[in-house]
């Protein structure tokens, strides 16, 4: 075992599933992958575990139905803790992360630029491909509208593609995150930047999938406008403080 894993949460992914696994196993430095599957009626379960005799590097939790992309990356988050990882990484299965993105963004913790590396779509423009113009305009000022809200000075807060070093996982109180859905991306940097981490964009190029079904709604962009209001108004006026050793904001 190397002490990077990747975290894949799939829910009807049969069309991407061993495509993005194979690529990413090709890739050097080597990582793991942890794929949380939430009971997929297309058979991607099956998928991963046929390759799991030919990948002993590949993992699988499965849940036993769709509860959520914040709830699967913490489920990931505390799995990567137990096994003993370094790097932990957010990535989607239908390649709209590029794979080979996954080395910049481990070089920019291991070197120590940051405590939590950011693909980032923004930080060099507009780096989008395939999108809609609507979408790219929702989500590009979105990321703004977070901007300006929290006070962070990151470009791309709701990117979905991250690294995360062990120490920031480790400081964040992670039964106390909220958010379920878009959210839940704005809610982890926001978490991490408070507590004094720091974040580093590393650019990318999303390129919208090409096979497969979004999991995208309007339900999602409304948790995330109002989220980040209510996340910034629970952390005016708290404190930090260490509790079991984890930080965590106090009343």
């Amino acid at each position: 075992m190397n002490d990077r894993v990747v975290i894949i949460p799939t829910y009807n992914e049969k069309e991407n599933i061993e495509n993005i696994l194979r690529y990413v196993f090709k890739l050097e430095p080597k990582f793991d992958v942890l794929v949380i599957e939430d009971n997929s009626p297309d058979g991607t379960a099956q998928i991963v575990k046929r390759l799991q005799s030919e990948f002993p590097q590949l993992h699988m939790i499965e849940r036993k139905g769709k509860l959520g992309l914040g709830t699967a990356y913490i489920t990931g988050f505390k799995w990567s803790l137990e096994h003993g990882y370094n790097y932990i990484f957010e990535m989607d299965a239908d390649f709209s992360h590029n794979p080979d993105d996954l080395v910049k963004l481990y070089h920019a913790c291991e070197s120590g630029e940051g405590d939590m590396a950011i693909g980032s779509r923004y930080v060099t423009g507009v780096n989008v491909v395939n999108w809609p113009m609507g979408r790219v305009l929702m989500s590009y000022f979105a990321s703004k509208y977070v901007r300006f809200i929290t006070g962070m000075k990151i470009h791309d807060a709701t990117a979905g593609f991250v690294c995360y070093t062990r120490k920031v996982l480790e400081s964040i109180d992670l039964d106390n995150i909220r958010f379920k859905g878009y959210a839940f991306q704005i809610e982890m940097k926001f978490t991490a930047w408070t507590l004094g981490f720091k974040l580093k964009e590393v650019p990318i190029i999303f390129t919208d999938r090409t096979l497969g079904t979004s999991k995208m709604s309007g339900g999602i962009f409304n948790e995330a406008f109002w989220g980040v209001i209510t996340m910034k108004l629970r952390s005016l006026g708290k404190r930090k403080k260490i509790e079991n050793g984890k930080w965590r904001m106090e009343n």
